[in-house]
């Protein structure tokens, strides 16, 4: 993959970088994607999985559309493993994509920023979700999570970086991620693993 050698060039990245190679895949119906990164956050992937099946058990199997996710009683939600507050922004994204005619054709013609700045719009959707999406459902080669945890925790280790003052530690982030320029998603990618394997 072209990435490596040019990621390569951060003498601190390349000493992690592996021997693994990543890879970005592009997924169909966004909208649900988005659906389902809302159901997962804040829980272990295995029980994310199992939640998410369940949810495509209440349309048969089936990928709904938004319409079939509005339409779709609060208590059946409910019942699956869902907070109040989950099946509410999971009916706000249902919502927000009928009312600006989300499509995967519409978000593939655009821009990071743009679909950014689109997306987090919805309530109970940040920009580390959207970023979550463009990276994992959209394929984006250049998305930089500046606010996750684990690229904050493994980028402090990796540069020794002062994590004292959280403001001047996203700028010394980005500041870094500037070099990685257009791979940063899979800048992320090795660092996530590098820290979980650590």
């Amino acid at each position: 993959m072209k990435y490596i050698s040019h990621l390569q060039k951060d003498k601190r990245l390349a000493t992690i970088l592996g021997e693994e190679v990543h890879q970005l895949v592009l997924h169909k119906n966004i909208p649900l994607r988005l659906i389902s990164s809302i159901m997962s956050q804040q829980l272990s992937t295995k029980v994310a999985a199992v939640i998410f099946k369940r949810f495509l058990e209440i349309f048969n199997g089936e990928e709904p559309s938004p319409q079939q996710i509005l339409d779709t009683p609060l208590e059946i939600l409910r019942a699956i493993g869902l907070s109040n507050n989950k099946v509410r922004y999971i009916q706000n994204v249902a919502a927000f994509c009928i009312e600006h005619a989300i499509t995967d054709t519409k978000l593939l013609a655009m821009s990071n920023e743009e679909i950014i700045d689109l997306l987090v719009q919805i309530k109970g959707v940040g920009q580390w979700t959207v970023e979550m999406l463009l990276m994992f459902s959209l394929g984006r080669e250049d998305v930089f999570a500046v606010d996750d945890l684990g690229i904050q925790q493994g980028m402090q280790r990796l540069y020794n970086l002062d994590t004292t003052n959280k403001k001047l530690l996203k700028a010394q982030m980005l500041e870094l991620s500037q070099q990685w320029k257009p791979y940063r998603s899979y800048a992320c990618l090795h660092i996530w693993k590098w820290k979980d394997d650590k």
